[in-house]
């Protein structure tokens, strides 16, 4: 089993691992000068207060600067936050994957998020991130997040679970209804999360109960034959990534 955001994780490592020699010389060059100005104008303490902060202060920007390296930083995190709010869920009745590589997904080297499949039926799950103290909303058919538009993450939430649909459905030879939901972080959501165009958004310490609440509609038999089929169908991430 693939753990939660392990892909998410390889990623921010190697982008984060680029020019890294590079980064510290530069680093150490700016903070030596810093210090020497600094102990010149006042005592040799000084400069060495003065380069330590100015090392720390630089590490800082460089890890949570926007960007590449710090939005697959946060995915990450937010999808092994998912992962272990999707563990709470009763594994008697409930199947869960996560990071999994999504053939003729939506895009290239597409994956999914989180797949849960139980009692209550199929779900494809997506971890998103939004601002800290942001409200999430829909307004005039649009969502945002405080005075931002979220823009692609329904669609993309409709179109990943579209695909998982059809690639159970073929594999099993019946339909098979896969529903689509997006675990919000850091941004505030209603208690029901919010609804927008058939995907729901909600909170990560709301979505076990969210999904074990729904009504039942398989049989214990049903969801392990539909969770083999994922097993078979949408192999770990990693494996796409790092093969053998």
């Amino acid at each position: 089993m693939s753990d939660a955001g392990a892909s998410a994780t390889y990623r921010y490592r190697a982008l984060a691992a680029e020019h890294r020699w590079e980064r510290w010389t530069v680093r150490t060059v700016a903070a030596a000068g810093s210090g020497v100005i600094a102990a010149g104008l006042s005592a040799w303490w000084a400069g060495l207060v003065v380069a330590a902060l100015f090392i720390c202060g630089h590490v800082a920007y460089v890890r949570f600067r926007p960007g590449s390296v710090a939005g697959w930083r946060r995915g990450a995190l937010a999808e092994r936050r998912t992962g272990r709010r999707l563990a709470r869920l009763d594994p008697a009745g409930f199947h869960v994957l996560h990071d999994r590589a999504l053939p003729g997904g939506p895009r290239p080297m597409a994956n999914l998020d989180h797949l849960v499949i139980g009692l209550s039926g199929v779900y494809a799950i997506a971890s998103r991130r939004f601002r800290v103290t942001a409200r999430l909303r829909v307004e005039e058919r649009r969502l945002w997040v405080g005075s931002k538009p979220v823009v692609g993450v329904t669609r993309l939430a409709v179109r990943t679970a579209d695909v998982v649909a059809d690639l159970l459905s073929e594999e099993l030879g019946q339909d098979v209804r896969v529903t689509p939901l997006v675990v919000v972080h850091g941004a505030r959501v209603p208690r029901d999360g919010v609804e927008h165009r058939g995907v729901l958004f909600c909170s990560a310490k709301a979505i076990p109960r969210r999904i074990a609440r729904e009504p039942v509609v398989y049989t214990s038999a049903q969801v392990a034959a539909i969770a083999a089929a994922a097993e078979r169908l949408l192999p770990p991430m990693m494996e796409i990534i790092l093969p053998e």
